[in-house]
C-alpha cells in the first residue's frame, strides 16, 4: 500500500481556499459589471476585500518562521533549476531537476501573486472610504484627485494582472500531471511516489 505524506497542513489549506474564494469574489464583482452583468456588487466587493486583507495579515504573521521562509525563498539554486526546467521543455538533456518542497515555478507564482495581492490590498483599503458601510459614511474627498487617480490606476492594473495569473494557475492545476498537487491542497497529502517524482527527499522529507 502506498504511503501518504503530508504536504499542506490544515491551516495552510484553509488559508489557501479562503484567499481563493475572496480573490474570485473580488475579480467577479470587479469585472462582471464592466461586461454588462448588472447586480449589487459593491457590498460583496468590499466585504471580500476585508476578508482578503485579514487572510493576508494572518499569512504574513505565520510565515515569519525560518523554516517557512526557507521553503519559499528564491536563491541561485532555484534560478539554475528554473533554467534547467525551461531547457527540459525544449528537449535539452537532463530535464527538470528535482526540487525541494516547492519548485522554482511554484515559488515564482507565489511571489507574483503575493505582490499583486499586496498592491490590490494596499490600494483597495483607501478606496473603502468612498463606500458607505455599517462602520462609516463615505468621504470621497479624503485624498486629492491626483492621488485618487494613481490609486485607481495601480488597483486596476494589479487586478488585471491578478486575473491573468489566476487563469494560468487554474489551467495548470487542472492538468492531469498536476492533480496530486490539487489533491494535496484539498486533502493535505500526496503519495510518496508522487512526491519522489518531482521532489528531492533530502530537501523536502515530506512534512508540511
Amino acid at each position: 500500500m502506498s504511503e501518504n505524506i503530508l504536504r499542506h497542513a490544515l491551516s495552510d489549506r484553509v488559508f489557501h481556499w479562503v484567499t481563493a474564494v475572496a480573490v474570485l469574489v473580488l475579480l467577479g464583482t470587479a469585472f462582471l459589471p464592466i461586461i454588462g452583468l448588472k447586480f449589487p456588487w459593491v457590498t460583496a466587493h468590499w466585504v471580500a476585500g476585508v476578508v482578503l486583507t485579514l487572510a493576508v495579515v494572518f499569512h504574513i504573521l505565520r510565515s515569519l518562521s525560518l523554516r517557512r521562509l526557507r521553503h519559499m525563498g528564491i536563491g541561485p539554486r532555484d534560478m539554475r533549476e528554473g533554467l534547467a526546467a525551461v531547457a527540459g521543455l525544449f528537449g535539452r538533456r537532463g530535464g527538470a531537476p528535482q526540487a525541494g518542497k516547492y519548485s522554482a515555478a511554484q515559488k515564482l507564482m507565489h511571489h507574483v501573486v503575493a505582490v499583486l495581492v499586496l498592491v490590490t490590498v494596499a490600494t483597495g483599503l483607501p478606496m473603502m472610504v468612498k463606500v458607505d458601510t455599517p462602520f462609516w459614511e463615505r468621504d470621497p474627498y479624503w485624498l486629492e484627485t491626483g492621488t485618487w487617480g494613481m490609486i485607481y490606476v495601480l488597483h486596476g492594473l494589479a487586478a488585471l494582472c491578478l486575473l491573468s495569473v489566476v487563469m494560468v494557475h487554474i489551467y495548470f492545476v487542472l492538468r492531469p500531471e498536476k492533480r496530486p498537487y490539487l489533491r494535496a491542497m484539498i486533502r493535505g497529502w500526496m503519495r510518496r511516489e508522487e512526491a519522489l517524482a518531482d521532489h528531492d527527499p533530502q530537501r523536502w522529507p515530506g512534512d508540511a
